[in-house]
């Protein structure tokens, strides 16, 4: 018989992201919410850091050799800045959470893409942006994605139901007028877009393989039965100037050491390697 049933309650769900509007911003929020709850996600939009974008004379070293190639090769100038912004939020982001200057953090790239800190792997990350708004996600205890769209776009139930809906989705969303149905529907597709990267596979898993409850926060088999058993914490909400974020994050389940500064989580002889690359120069 086909039910809804989540199971044990479900957890948490994930706080809003915090803004970060530019190279001052409130760091230290991210470092104590990597202490307490184990993952930190922030968001800020180009405008907030155009400034630092642009008078940065250190940009070239800050994004490192791979993402400075990247951005010589983009040829608009706004896909440019909201480049160089996001990979300076996810650098300012990751320097906060492990207590090092944002020029000593390394980002790398696995095969399809997706970015991790060099040395502290550890540590996952996730990137998203629509327009000007900029999404980026920490967790040290497992996985995490984001994703990120316009609170307001048009998806079509009729149309795209096939495509993004479990048979369990369908009967709580066809129950629905459609005003709403179009919003719930958008806030599930952002969701299943954040699990998905979560977990690295993209569009490789088919939406239609797993599902969510209606209130968002329990992880359903395609029937509506329990798929997970707190592991993941889901999150949905809506930002300032009209935009959607859905963050995905995982507990792998063996606790780390709750401080995350690199000379709690790297070994001794990277830590001494990155400390005399830095010099005195390093940025405070």
């Amino acid at each position: 018989m086909d039910t809804l049933t989540t199971g044990a309650p479900p957890a948490p769900r994930v706080e809003a992201p915090m803004l970060m509007a530019g190279p001052d911003a409130p760091w230290l929020r991210v470092r104590r919410a990597m202490a307490w709850s184990g993952h930190a996600v922030v968001h800020a939009y180009t405008d907030q850091w155009q400034d630092a974008v642009l008078a940065e004379p250190d940009l070239r070293v800050l994004l490192g050799a791979r993402d400075w190639q990247r951005l010589t090769t983009l040829e608009r100038t706004r896909t440019r800045e909201r480049f160089a912004a996001s990979r300076l939020l996810v650098r300012y982001a990751a320097g906060a959470a492990l207590h090092v200057p944002p020029d000593a953090v390394e980002l790398g790239y696995k095969p399809g893409g997706r970015p991790y800190l060099r040395g502290c792997d550890q540590i996952g990350v996730s990137i998203s942006h629509t327009r000007d708004l900029i999404v980026v996600g920490l967790n040290r205890r497992g996985r995490i994605g984001v994703d990120t769209e316009i609170a307001d776009r048009t998806v079509r139930y009729r149309d795209m139901r096939r495509l993004l809906c479990t048979p369990a989705e369908r009967r709580w969303l066809g129950a629905l007028d459609e005003p709403e149905q179009e919003r719930e529907l958008l806030r599930l597709w952002t969701r299943k877009e954040a699990y998905t990267k979560a977990l690295g596979q993209g569009m490789r898993l088919g939406f239609t393989e797993f599902g969510f409850d209606p209130g968002g926060a329990a992880l359903l088999t395609p029937q509506g039965r329990s798929a997970a058993h707190g592991e993941w914490t889901f999150g949905t909400h809506e930002l300032e100037r009209g935009y959607l974020v859905s963050i995905a994050c995982h507990d792998a389940g063996h606790e780390a050491v709750p401080d995350t500064a690199v000379s709690t989580m790297l070994d001794e002889g990277f830590l001494g390697e990155v400390v005399r690359s830095l010099g005195s120069g390093g940025r405070p």
